[in-house]
């Protein structure tokens, strides 16, 4: 496969993605998502790349869990792609927003139906009594919307990670490793290799 351009890391991204979603065998799409509280505490968590281009990377998710209300308060996040088979890895640093309403249903409508309930149902990151009661709330909701289009829960949306720092790591013997960095500068990116 032909490299990216040396300034230019939208495609060399698609291109090792590309490339993950022919040989990584589970989950190519996995990424590491970090978060900031206000109060400066860290968290980090794994979830589903679900869109992504030159505008930013895409994950959905509940505004109410954790990590929405890290991202609501603090808007800025780290993504990392680790591609154990290719031996390769991205790092993804930028601010974050909201997606629009229109590209949130969208998506949501696009899940199967069940998982369109589960977001309904679950008080994601919050305390559960016990498997039962998920189970009870999966079968409220679905008797609720037995047939139909289900509505997007307000709360249940998506986020876009805007980099302004990309690095790509690909594992090399000894470990001298190549790392190639991106960084925004305005319109353009500034690139630098560093030390492994």
């Amino acid at each position: 496969m032909t490299e990216a351009p040396f300034d230019e890391p939208f495609q060399r991204f698609q291109n090792w993605f590309e490339e993950a979603r022919q040989k990584e065998p589970n989950d190519p799409n996995a990424m590491a998502v970090a978060t900031v509280d206000a109060a400066g505490r860290p968290s980090l968590r794994m979830v589903l790349l679900k869109g992504h281009d030159e505008h930013g990377f895409v994950f959905y998710t509940n505004f109410e869990s954790r990590k929405g209300r890290d991202l609501l308060e603090n808007p800025q996040a780290a993504l990392l792609f680790h591609w154990k088979s290719l031996r390769r890895q991205i790092r993804i640093e930028g601010p974050v927003s909201p997606v629009s309403e229109a590209e949130a249903d969208e998506y949501y409508h696009s899940r199967p139906r069940q998982s369109q309930i589960g977001a309904w149902a679950s008080q994601q990151s919050r305390p559960l009594e016990s498997r039962f009661a998920l189970e009870k709330a999966v079968a409220k909701y679905a008797a609720k919307h037995p047939i139909g289009e289900i509505p997007r829960p307000a709360y249940w949306s998506g986020f876009r990670i805007v980099p302004d720092y990309f690095e790509f790591w690909e594992d090399k013997p000894f470990r001298l490793h190549d790392r190639l960095v991106f960084q925004r500068e305005g319109d353009a990116w500034r690139t630098e290799k560093l030390f492994p």
